[in-house]
């Protein structure tokens, strides 16, 4: 596909539209499929058109059949890595990704890299207000707790992986 743009669309589990922008397509390997955005990309939050335009180049990672998403950032961003817990990712067209947030993210910071998995409290209240099934809580628990692990171990492709990748980022 090399190339062409891709509609990221992120919504919660009633099905509300929540993070929406777009990337381009970088390739595959065997972690997943990997997006790119330039600065200046817009990303939009529900109804909202333009919440903020991006400062520096960004890469993200589809993984296949994974309950998580990851956003690798240039500097000047004070995380160099953001991970989604969601459900895994689905490709409707070429054109398009869609995938459920379940609220819990998991983070390193670039100075110091420490990790944290941080919005424990909306996952908990969410699984009341949403409904979440049980194999929903436990893939998402299971998800933030082992990108919690590969972060702080810097396994690929949170190491040095994402790099070649974020290198195509014009």
């Amino acid at each position: 596909m090399g190339g062409g743009e891709v509609r990221v669309v992120v919504r919660k589990f009633d099905g509300s539209l929540h993070w929406h922008y777009t990337m381009v397509w970088l390739g595959e390997d065997e972690y997943g499929v990997w997006l790119g955005s330039p600065i200046g990309t817009i990303y939009s939050k529900g109804e909202e058109s333009e919440v903020y335009a991006t400062q520096e180049r960004r890469v993200m990672l589809f993984p296949r059949d994974g309950w998580w998403t990851a956003l690798f950032q240039e500097d000047p961003a004070r995380l160099d890595v953001y991970c989604d817990v969601t459900t895994p990712s689905e490709w409707p067209h070429p054109g398009e990704v869609t995938m459920v947030d379940l609220d819990l993210d998991v983070c390193r910071t670039r100075g110091d890299r420490s990790v944290s998995i941080v919005d424990e409290d909306e996952f908990a209240s969410h699984q009341e207000a949403y409904g979440y099934p049980s194999h929903v809580i436990s893939h998402a628990q299971s998800a933030a707790e082992s990108l919690s692990a590969a972060l702080r171990e810097g396994v690929e492709p949170f190491n040095a992986r994402f790099r070649v990748w974020l290198a195509q980022v014009s």
